[in-house]
This record gives structure tokens, sequence and C-alpha cells, in this order.
């Protein structure tokens, strides 16, 4: 689950292919981020873990490896595989940020991040208002069409929301923000997913002129302007993902 809208599948709860080596990976790693693997706790040994996901030595080996990158564990000699606190993992990385979802995150986890996403968004939508190219500005109206064609289809309609938000990524020409793109989706899941459980059955509706004014002003080159919808998406936003 490392590709881009893989979190926004899982909302429908459709789960991509899996090998033994990325079997392995999101077992532990789904463990890890929902606490049944506590931070400080040794790894089972690895003929126990072997055993438990019916894997070879080599394939369990490189999937701790890949956990070990993700910053989830850390391996030392004569000790084994510790689990890692959450300030060692990578919140960048969509695979965990899947674990996350998955695990369902906390409050406080939720504040951070509508802290970040805030100031990463605003700061997107500015520059794509400034930077964005006549094809990334007919995407983003492809996007916001789409968005509001599937209004009543939950994962088609995360998917048309979170293209927009991607496009303005790639309009602002900043690598950085280019690079933020899993945060940006684990946003828009965040935001949908209590609609969902609420029983809104048009998710299109209560934003729709706010996407019809960041889409104006992007197009306009109008940059507060672009900053400014973009702050009102976030605010509706943060309601639903606060619930507050």
């Amino acid at each position: 689950m490392s590709e881009p809208g893989s979190l926004v599948r899982a909302l429908s709860g459709r789960q991509v292919a899996r090998n033994f080596h990325s079997y392995v990976i999101s077992e532990v790693g789904i463990g890890i981020a929902s606490g049944r693997l506590a931070v400080g706790a040794i790894l089972p040994n690895d003929a126990e873990m072997m055993d438990r996901y019916n894997v070879s030595r080599t394939v369990l080996r490189e999937a701790l490896k890949t956990l070990e990158a993700k910053g989830l564990v850390e391996a030392r000699a004569k000790v084994g595989t510790r689990v890692l606190p959450r300030n060692r993992w990578n919140l960048y990385d969509r695979q965990v940020l899947g674990w996350i979802q998955e695990a369902g995150p906390e409050p406080a986890f939720l504040q951070a991040f509508v802290e970040l996403r805030e100031m990463i968004e605003m700061q997107t939508a500015r520059l794509a208002a400034q930077r964005r190219s006549a094809e990334q500005l007919r995407m983003l109206l492809y996007w916001l069409q789409q968005r509001s064609m599937t209004a009543a289809l939950v994962e088609p309609f995360a998917l048309a929301e979170f293209e927009f938000h991607r496009i303005l990524c790639e309009a602002s020409q900043n690598p950085f923000l280019r690079a933020a793109q899993a945060l940006v989706e684990f946003g828009v899941v965040q935001a949908i997913a209590p609609q969902i459980r609420a029983g809104v059955v048009d998710f299109a509706g209560e934003k729709a002129a706010l996407y019809q004014a960041l889409a104006d002003a992007v197009a306009q080159g109008a940059v507060e302007a672009a900053g400014v919808a973009m702050g009102a998406i976030l605010a509706a936003d943060r309601v639903w993902i606060l619930g507050a």
C-alpha cells in the first residue's frame, strides 16, 4: 500500500494485492501502529515469525529491513528487533500512514496532522496560482468536474478530490510540496471517513463553492485568494477530522 490512491481505496475496503514480502510488512506494520506490538517490545525470533507468517528467512529479513527503513523497528545484535516509538516513524511515508489509518489515529495525532496540513496546503495553493501551467489548470478543472459528477460515490469522489489536491502540489513547482502527496491523500481520506460514518450521501455539496473559488483563483493567478479559498476548505475538513 504505497502507490498514490492506495489510502483512498482503503475507504471502500479495497486493498492492493500482496505478495509474501508485503504481507509480512503490512502485518507487522499494522501491529505496531495499532499498539498490539508495543513500543520497546522485542519481536519474536526468526523461527517463530517464519512459522507465524509462513515465509522463508529471506522474505522475513527483507520485510524487517523495510520496516527498519521506515523507522518502525530497529535491529540490534544480541538484542533482537525492537519496536520504536512514533517519533522515529517516517510519517511522510504513505504505507506508514495507511497503517495508522487502518489502526485508527488518536485525536492528538489528528490535531497535529491538521496543523501540518494547513501549513502545507495553503502555501501549495498560493504557489499553484502563481506557477501553474495551462495543462495543470486544465487537469485541475477536469478533476473539479469529476468531483461534482461522482459526489455520491465514495471511492471515485475521494480519488477526484485527492487528484485535485495532487495537481496543486505539482503546479506549485516545489519538489518538497510534490513529495508531500501522501500527506495530502491522508488528509482527504481523514475528512471523508467521518462523513461516510455520518451517512452523508452528497460528498461534494458542502465545499462545492469553495473548490470552485479555489479553481478560479488559480486560473486567475490570484495568489492570496487561492490561499484564502484553500483555508476555507481546510477549515471545513477540520470540523470533520477533529469532530469539533
